[in-house]
């Protein structure tokens, strides 16, 4: 036998990653997300050097809510613009990762509009009245310049809340206060609030949890993200 008979061909290519959620195929779940109807509507600005795509959860959660808008870039030039339609910015809330001083002043488990120190005194009133949410997609730093770079969402409400429950991320992660979550969780967790079902939290959090299975099946290690996502 000649030795170069002995040489392997090389192992084929991995198959592309999903063109909708980017991630690998074998962590993909976008065809088992069911969308659900929701009052309220959903927008995801996420920061385009946000790179963590296989643990990355926006795209989960916008999978299951319908009509939900991902854009992604640094700045837009008001929230009708980033829309694509025309709404009314006091309508709609932005989910702020508050100082703790301010997630303290929120019952665990709750979640509020804050005026500019404190709870605002008709918090109730406004959430039953609100339109849609906006999320914020990136690491902390990435947040905070998405933030600044959109004065626009000043007009909007902004929200805080105080989960009841720790991220799944668990050590996969590091977080960089006890009641930080993902986007996916942040966001299941007011939905699951103002929407008036009790079981929608659970639902929307579901393939956050088969995504996470997969991933240590899989034996994966997440690229390098530096503080996870403020919400």
């Amino acid at each position: 036998m000649h030795e170069d008979d002995l040489i392997l061909p090389p192992p084929p290519a991995p198959p592309p990653p999903c063109t909708r959620c980017g991630k690998p195929q074998e962590l993909c779940l976008c065809a088992d997300l069911v969308p659900e109807r929701t009052r309220l509507q959903l927008l995801i600005l996420m920061h385009p050097q946000e790179q963590d795509v296989e643990l990355g959860t926006a795209r989960l959660l916008a999978g299951q809510i319908e009509n939900s808008v991902v854009k992604i870039g640094l700045s837009w030039p008001s929230l009708s613009k980033a829309l694509g339609r025309q709404v009314e910015a006091k309508r709609w809330g932005v989910l702020f990762m508050g100082a703790k001083e301010e997630v303290a002043k929120v019952p665990r488990g709750g979640i509020a509009v804050f005026g500019r120190k404190d709870v605002a005194p008709d918090s109730d009133l406004i959430l039953s009245d609100l339109e849609g949410i906006v999320l914020i997609d990136g690491t902390w730093a990435q947040a905070k310049t998405l933030w600044w770079r959109n004065a626009w969402m000043l007009k909007l409400r902004r929200i805080v809340i105080h989960p009841d429950f720790r991220s799944a991320y668990g050590n996969v992660r590091k977080e960089p206060r006890k009641e930080s979550v993902s986007t996916l969780e942040a966001g299941a967790f007011v939905f699951g609030k103002l929407e008036g079902d009790p079981g929608l939290q659970d639902r929307l959090l579901k393939p956050f949890d088969e995504l996470l299975s997969r991933w240590r099946k899989y034996r994966r290690r997440p690229a390098k993200t530096g503080v996870p996502p403020a919400v």
